[in-house]
């Protein structure tokens, strides 16, 4: 190693050590916060926002980037990847100024806060103000940042570097002339029995099972924990301190274990990044879109499995024995696989799913092309749930008001979910066939191949390369909607006989 690039790695460890700071106050914010320390989180976290933008747009960063990129003499394939990768984001910061970072991270802050008595009050007015507040600055920052297509390109590329709204278009292509005709044929046949799953479970009971899913699925509690959130998500502070959350209702059973399933896939992902690279590139994950892969590998392929319930719907029964006494472990695999319609995006099956995310990745890109606004929003949102899930939307919370993401500003997020489900079904298919018996360990309780398939063949990896040339050396192929069609196509044919 170069005594440049050893500058070049202390360096970037204090911009992680700042941003970190900052992950650690906005977990508190979402699970231990008072309510009248708002006021004064808005204004911390905007300072390190600002701090951090700083430090990566300081012009002296800039030379040694320069310096190193000019002489790669001494560097490795991986020290070159995370050069060119943080000169990339060095540039892309550049085209902000530090008073436009601090405006956003205040507008953001406020935003949060006013989503949340919102959502609570279910009153989409007290959000609206300061969402159009957002989506205006949102609109400057797709300028700032520059497009060749389309405004929304500028947030996609945020999440996805590359991505295209042409390529989600294409994918979606696949969402409505593939997958919505199947749910269609689908709801025509006769419903499995689902009504046991919304009984009455004891929150303590739930809890105590959920951690026992974590620790089957192999997430390291001596290198994280899970807490409590109005929306359950995944933070780290390192690969050595990862943060889950979960939400538990008494009356829906799967809503917990199809959460905490779902954020310990993201959890894994982050204990298997090398932890020698701590605010390297090669040290962080490598898009939403392979993060959610990994999350909705683990939900679905695995968590919605028949082979997952054999071996463990006997220990669930144990605890509900008065809720789930005369449910057979069958029953309960077609439960918790029943396609149905609904107002919830997180609860929603592996099919329906997707429309939720289209509905979200259309709205979108009318905001961002300045064709929509915010008072506009419940109006288009409710009549898109009527088009694509043929439902009524009771209230905003349930409608406009449900997701966390636009409150933090993360326009140009929600196609991920979809592509990270597409990315799932491509990657299991390859771990199945490489290991023929992954399903059997899996009905054994063994999750520990699959996990070191993952960590093998993604995680090492960390931001190295990007997507599309991950899936290329895994797949031999870019994303490809059609593994995800195959996928499920099989499974429910099976299901629904």
């Amino acid at each position: 190693m170069t005594e440049t690039y050893q500058q070049y790695v202390e360096y970037l460890q204090k911009i992680a050590d700042v941003n970190y700071s900052s992950a650690v106050l906005q977990w508190d914010q979402e699970v231990n916060m008072p309510p009248k320390g708002a006021h004064f989180r808005s204004r911390q976290l905007a300072t390190l926002a600002a701090y951090a933008h700083e430090l990566i747009t300081d012009s002296k960063y800039g030379n040694l980037l320069e310096s190193l990129r000019s002489s790669a003499t001494g560097l490795g394939p991986k020290e070159c990847a995370n050069v060119l990768e943080s000169y990339r984001i060095y540039a892309q910061q550049k085209k902000y100024s530090t008073a436009f970072v601090t405006e956003l991270n205040l507008c953001v802050s406020a935003s949060f806060h006013a989503w949340q008595q919102a959502r609570t009050k279910k009153d989409y007015s007290i959000f609206m103000p300061h969402l159009q507040k957002l989506i205006d600055l949102k609109r400057k920052e797709a300028d700032l940042l520059g497009y060749e297509q389309h405004p929304y390109d500028a947030h996609l590329n945020l999440y996805e570097t590359g991505l295209k709204t042409s390529f989600v278009d294409k994918l979606f292509e696949g969402v409505r002339n593939k997958l919505v005709p199947y749910i269609t044929q689908l709801l025509r046949k006769q419903q499995p029995e689902d009504n046991f799953l919304f009984k009455f479970y004891d929150k303590d009971k739930q809890w105590n099972f959920g951690l026992y899913l974590l620790r089957q699925l192999n997430f390291d509690f001596d290198a994280g924990r899970q807490d409590i959130s109005a929306h359950p998500f995944t933070t780290n502070f390192s690969a050595d301190d990862v943060r889950v959350t979960t939400r538990i209702s008494e009356n829906d059973l799967f809503e917990m274990i199809g959460s905490c399933i779902h954020e310990c896939g993201h959890a894994l992902y982050e204990q298997g990044l090398p932890s020698d690279d701590y605010g390297l590139p090669s040290g962080e994950y490598l898009s939403l879109s392979i993060h959610e892969s990994q999350s909705r590998l683990w939900e679905n392929h695995v968590g919605r499995s028949r082979a997952f319930w054999n071996h463990n719907y006997g220990y669930l029964q144990q605890q509900f024995p008065s809720q789930l006494g005369n449910i057979s472990a069958e029953q309960f695999y077609k439960a918790i696989n029943r396609i149905k319609p609904s107002f919830i995006r997180t609860n929603a099956d592996e099919l329906t799913y997707h429309l939720h995310v289209l509905i979200r990745f259309e709205i979108e890109k009318e905001i961002l092309a300045g064709k929509l606004d915010a008072k506009a929003l419940p109006e288009v949102w409710n009549a898109k749930y009527k088009e694509y899930l043929g439902i009524d939307v009771p209230s905003a919370d349930k409608g406009v008001l449900q997701d966390v993401h636009w409150s933090h500003g993360s326009f140009g997020y929600f196609p991920t979910y979809s592509m990270g489900s597409f990315y799932a079904s491509q990657f299991f298919h390859f771990a199945s066939k490489e290991n023929p018996d992954l399903m059997h360990h899996i009905e054994n309780g063994n999750m520990m191949p699959l996990l070191l398939w993952l960590r093998q063949n993604i995680h090492q990896y960390g931001r190295t390369l990007l997507s599309d040339e991950l899936c290329k050396n895994i797949t031999g192929e870019v994303l490809n909607f059609d593994y995800y069609f195959n996928y499920i196509k099989t499974k429910y044919d099976e299901l629904y006989a």
